[in-house]
């Protein structure tokens, strides 16, 4: 499909195709199903958002070049676009088939593309809950129900394994599955993990087909990624942490007040808090029992542009969030810790890049959180935004890094076999995941990584012994 020009996308798709019409006011939808998301031992986050139709529109027009203002037409018409729809949802939540909770019925926000949040709390650590999400439609007539499952997060003293899988990089046009999406969620699903990650690189605003070069746009992007049936299923039933990057902030390599076309900084930062759950800070740690806490840290937020001359005052992370980092870190009783970042802090990455920590460009923060992450007991890194997967141990301070790799194998890709450094420990181009197992083995912590296919195959597995 041909690049659709931003004056064509016009104000009313903002609500993605404006107000329902009489004949299709009710039943009202819920085709990105629900993501239930930031999993604590007692709360959770769910979100869901309320949609006209029951998919994604399997048509739409493929391309409106030459289009004139005059007959300009809404995202809602394009190819799997999913037209958002007002009403109500409500959360209901259970527990060994006794109902624990229920929330009151809530609208949906047209201003934040129908969708809405709510914050589940009290619930008991260490749990699995089953999740039911109605929905009515403004004239109150009832609209379709969502079930799922989210399951907490064991309390800090219990020893209960743990299990989580983590990806990055979904390109909708990358898809392995035309019909059904990225064939990795139904790989992943299959190993029941307790939770999952994404690192970022979600929707790709500045590749083809088209362009989100507006908020309307960059909200059809999400839209019909959710609706791919694969996804959906997937966050239905399992509790995600999200992560943003480049690509789903406004463009490639980008750094605050940058934008894409007429989609501004401040929209791409909203937006991605409107499609995710997500509570107060896109920084975060999060504490999975006795041997566990990972921290989630922001990538775009914060940074110095990457153009700026190294030194101590250039910056990814920014030094409130570097702060938080480092005395939550010392705080910790975990016996694993586990750094998530969007983007490499080890490496290595290719010599013409310059947005990472493992980059020449932010040497001089790199070689301090690398510095400060080899003097933590059992800590480790895993990292998003390569298209390809690896371990690696830093030569100077021996941090171990594992990079999880895109989500399909088309989408793999910008490294060689021959690029291999003394560094790796092992390396694959192809997509995949990584999965995390935290467990007790004769009475030992253990932490096992595996890097799987997006088909669910083993191809290397890491296992360390807590020291």
């Amino acid at each position: 499909m041909k690049q659709i020009p931003t004056y064509l996308i016009t104000a009313l798709s903002l609500a993605m195709a404006g107000p329902l019409s009489a004949e299709t006011a009710a039943p009202v939808h819920m085709a990105n199903g629900i993501k239930i998301g930031e999993v604590s031992a007692t709360t959770a986050i769910v979100w869901t958002r309320l949609t006209r139709n029951p998919e994604r529109n399997p048509t739409g027009i493929p391309s409106i070049e030459g289009t004139s203002p005059a007959t300009a037409i809404s995202v809602g018409e394009l190819p799997d676009a999913v037209p958002g729809a007002p009403g109500e949802i409500r959360v209901s939540w259970s527990l060994d088939g006794q109902t624990a909770g229920t929330s009151e019925w809530l609208p949906v926000d047209p201003a934040k593309d129908h969708t809405r949040q709510v914050t589940v709390k009290g619930l008991a650590p260490g749990s699995r809950y089953q999740v039911e999400v109605s929905s009515r439609a403004t004239d109150g007539k009832v609209g379709q129900k969502v079930s799922g499952a989210l399951q907490t997060a064991p309390a800090t003293d219990q020893t209960t394994p743990v299990h989580f899988t983590v990806v990055t990089g979904q390109e909708f046009n990358r898809r392995d599955d035309p019909e059904n999406g990225h064939k990795i969620y139904k790989a992943m699903l299959a190993t029941k993990p307790d939770f999952f990650v994404h690192t970022g690189d979600i929707v790709y605003y500045d590749k083809r087909a088209p362009n989100a070069t507006s908020a309307p746009l960059a909200r059809y992007k999400w839209n019909r990624m959710y609706a791919m049936p694969f996804q959906r299923s997937f966050h239905n039933n399992v509790a995600s942490y999200f992560m943003k990057d480049d690509h789903d902030t406004v463009k490639n390599d980008c750094w605050p007040e940058q934008s894409y076309g007429d989609l501004t900084w401040d929209q791409g930062l909203e937006i991605f808090r409107e499609q995710v759950p997500m509570g107060k800070s896109t920084y975060r740690t999060v504490r999975w029992g006795k041997d566990l806490q990972l921290w989630f840290v922001e990538g775009r937020d914060f940074r110095s542009p990457n153009k700026m001359p190294d030194g101590p005052d250039k910056t990814i992370w920014g030094e409130r969030q570097k702060a938080w980092f480092y005395d939550t870190v010392r705080k910790s009783d975990a016996t694993f810790r586990i750094l998530i970042s969007p983007t490499p802090i080890v490496g290595p990455d290719r010599g013409n890049k310059n947005d990472n920590h493992a980059n020449k460009g932010f040497t001089h923060e790199g070689d301090e959180i690398r510095s400060f992450i080899s003097k933590q007991k059992n800590m480790l890194v895993l990292c998003g935004d390569r298209h390809w997967q690896y371990v690696s141990k830093d030569p100077k301070t021996g941090v171990r890094e594992y990079s999880c790799g895109p989500t399909s194998n088309v989408h793999a890709g910008g490294f060689r076999e021959k690029n291999r450094s003394s560094m790796h420990q092992y390396l694959n181009v192809k997509g995949g995941f990584l999965s995390v197992r935290i467990k007790r083995d004769a009475g030992k912590p253990v932490a096992i990584f595996q890097h799987h296919g997006v088909d669910g195959s083993l191809y290397n597995e890491d296992i360390i012994t807590a020291n």
